[in-house]
């Protein structure tokens, strides 16, 4: 949890909780009218005292109507039924009842304030009037919760069915996420591999060379001949160790980072015929300088020589010249070629020639390709005019200053 971004986790735990902020909304909403209506439910019993009002004021009617009731009974009388009428807290929901009808607890207190046995009769009247209002209230009210309890229940579904259609939209993310992670993760895997698959491919050939190099140093006695032993087994040494840092593989051999330098490209082809007599090499007398990355152009003249040597068994000329002011160099084996049709396909890692002579892994050219791009180059491959074979021509142009470091 430590490693996830604060702003993704608020966002991944807000995109959780999604689906039960939005039922527990929905169902709030929905069930605020049920609720009123339990309550109101509830409180029923507090809409009794206006069938006690019209009991109070019916059973002073009576008494001033009866001639054997004595003054303390009618007087006992009466203050209950004032005490009803001037106590209105506890009629429930009283002004909500009297927008039911015309009959008002203060005009009912205004006739009993008479007290005369015509106005006590119009008060009783009246609060008949204000019972029946409350019952019309009780059945609007009753109307409405079932009308809540209605809407309540397609708020129940609809919850259901939008949390459910979140929920699924949710693991579907997470599984589109996963998936994607997974495919990263597999292209990273996969770009580890090529990048230790062209570093094995690269490290073979100076390793090889210097394990010759080492028998030879044992047979010799000249002190000049080892003296040059020892210089080329230095140079194989920091080949390898040039094309062996881990810590750069994917800027050695995926994103290509260069080196730059300005330097004699002839010393990157003078060994390119060393110890195999097949080669021919023919450098230009005058120094040819370009800024370039000198051991990725040798990595790149190596290549094309071994290939040339693998796939044919004639000999291989190696050229260094100028074409339109810019270095180029080729290399032309006398085989009988490739195909156009898989000329460029030859240049996709682990893709190999028709045939050859030795086993390949199909990363010479590819690599070459990458190398050549990163000089602001290419290479390209080409039927030779008028003779057999074919001719791999590396042009160099100027690197991209993004993608390289500039020594002097």
């Amino acid at each position: 949890m430590r490693t996830v971004p604060r702003g993704v986790l608020l966002r991944e735990v807000g995109l959780a909780a999604l689906p039960l902020l939005l039922s527990f909304s929905l169902l709030t909403l929905s069930a605020l009218p049920a609720f009123h209506a339990i309550q109101v439910g509830r409180g029923r019993q507090g809409f009794y005292s206006y069938q006690g009002l019209v009991q109070d004021i019916q059973a002073y009617r009576i008494a001033l109507m009866d001639h054997q009731a004595s003054p303390q009974d009618r007087r006992e009388a009466y203050q209950r039924a004032l005490s009803s009428t001037r106590t209105p807290g506890q009629f429930v929901a009283l002004r909500e009842i009297e927008t039911f009808g015309d009959a008002r607890l203060n005009h009912i207190n205004q006739l009993m304030g008479t007290n005369t046995l015509q106005s006590v009769g119009q008060a009783a009247q009246e609060a008949s009037l204000l019972n029946a209002q409350t019952n019309s209230y009780l059945s609007s009210v009753a109307s409405r919760n079932v009308q809540a309890l209605g809407v309540m229940r397609l708020a129940l579904l609809g919850t259901a069915v939008l949390t459910g259609f979140l929920s699924m939209a949710l693991i579907g993310r997470a599984l589109w996420l996963w998936r994607a992670e997974r495919e990263r993760q597999l292209r990273r895997d996969a770009r580890q591999r090529e990048a230790l698959s062209m570093a094995s491919h690269e490290l073979r050939r100076p390793l090889q060379k210097l394990l010759l190099l080492s028998d030879l140093l044992r047979q010799v006695e000249c002190p000049e001949e080892r003296q040059q032993l020892l210089t080329q087994i230095e140079e194989s040494a920091a080949q390898i160790a040039s094309r062996a840092d881990l810590s750069r593989l994917n800027d050695l051999y995926l994103d290509v980072t260069l080196k730059l330098a300005c330097r004699d490209l002839r010393s990157a082809l003078h060994g390119a015929g060393s110890g195999n007599t097949r080669v021919r090499v023919h450098l230009p007398d005058t120094p040819l300088t370009w800024l370039v990355d000198i051991d990725r152009v040798r990595q790149m003249v190596e290549n094309l020589v071994e290939n040339a040597l693998k796939y044919t068994f004639g000999p291989v000329e190696v050229t260094l010249d100028m074409h339109d002011g810019q270095p180029r160099i080729r290399v032309r084996d006398f085989g009988e070629g490739v195909p156009v049709s898989l000329q460029e396909r030859v240049f996709m890692p682990f893709e190999r020639g028709p045939r050859g002579l030795v086993q390949g892994q199909g990363l010479g050219l590819s690599l070459v390709r990458r190398y050549a791009r990163a000089h602001g180059g290419d290479v390209t491959l080409i039927k030779c005019p008028g003779g057999p074979g074919m001719v791999a021509i590396v042009t160099l142009g100027h690197p991209d200053s993004t993608l390289a470091s500039t020594r002097l």
